[in-house]
């Protein structure tokens, strides 16, 4: 049996540090490599980003977007880069944000299964279609040792005209965003089930250590770049996806003040790294220039 994805990347971050970086290629930069927006500038962008970090960085996460473009042509690119990213160490996050129903959401799913073509060891998803809505998900991640990150509350600039509006469940009143990171604190609780009570806090705490042996494998994503951090994440028991460190304006200070010392986040940068290529040893340097930073702090 594969280990569980939250034990996985717990001892990723050990060995090689919490830094994820995202695979983004999208046409400004592909230019800016001078490389043409095509398949093969594609496959010669992601073969570099792959050779230069996957030995040495926690988590690479591409975008499955900039690949679903080129059609199948694009995929085939992305399959090669997940299976040689795997094979050399890192943990591959797709970042797919994908979210529905039924079989439709445990299609999506499957890219956590072994054999799948993209098989990755955990993914980005949406949960507004509901919660009980990624269950497929959520079942598929257990049972083949994947990870899921949900997103929670992101910091674009609109974000908060959903992740803000208040629900009632006939008890207590709170944001969209604290629903989402409660029942995602559920699916890291032992014995919860969708359609039980949320737990509290208090019988949930016992999971939350940082980076510790029971870091569970369902995660949310809240953005590095928020004004103040308006959720709880207290007894989580899973990692906090952090993206929007460097050219989004996040920064390491950042992350010490919204999150503290007590949670398990997975920074991620992309553009601040990707725009040292495509020499090699300039993406090695400037994720190693991150990376450095992060431990520092």
């Amino acid at each position: 049996m594969t280990e569980p994805f939250g034990r996985r990347l717990a001892d990723a971050v050990a060995a090689r540090g919490p830094l994820c970086v995202g695979i983004d290629p999208h046409v400004p930069l592909l230019e800016r490599w001078g490389l043409p927006d095509s398949p093969e500038g594609l496959a010669r962008f992601t073969d570099a980003v792959v050779d230069a970090l996957a030995g040495t960085v926690a988590v690479l996460k591409p975008q499955l977007a900039f690949y679903e473009r080129h059609g199948s042509r694009g995929l085939a690119v992305l399959e090669d880069a997940v299976a040689r990213a795997r094979a050399a160490g890192a943990l591959v996050l797709l970042d797919a944000k994908r979210g529905d129903i039924g079989s439709t959401m445990d299609a999506y799913a499957d890219h956590l299964r072994p054999g799948h073509p993209l098989h990755s060891d955990a993914m980005t998803v949406s949960p507004f279609l509901g919660p009980g809505s990624l269950q497929p998900a959520v079942d598929t991640a257990r049972q083949h040792g994947g990870g899921l990150f949900v997103l929670a509350r992101t910091s674009n600039p609109d974000a908060g005209t959903l992740q803000h509006a208040v629900v009632s469940d006939g008890v207590r009143q709170r944001s969209v965003a604290q629903v989402v990171v409660d029942t995602v604190r559920g699916w890291n609780t032992p014995g919860w089930v969708v359609g039980d009570p949320l737990p509290d806090v208090a019988a949930a705490r016992d999971l939350a250590g940082r980076w510790g042996p029971t870091t569970g494998s369902f995660g949310v994503v809240v953005g590095a770049t928020l004004h103040e951090l308006d959720v709880d994440l207290d007894g989580l028991g899973g990692p906090v996806l952090a993206p929007g460190l460097g050219a989004q304006g996040g920064s390491v200070a950042d992350l010490r003040r919204l999150f503290g010392a007590g949670t398990a986040v997975v920074p991620t940068v992309s553009r601040d790294v990707l725009a040292a290529g495509p020499d090699p040893m300039a993406l090695r340097a400037a994720a190693e220039r991150w990376a450095t930073e992060l431990a520092a702090a």
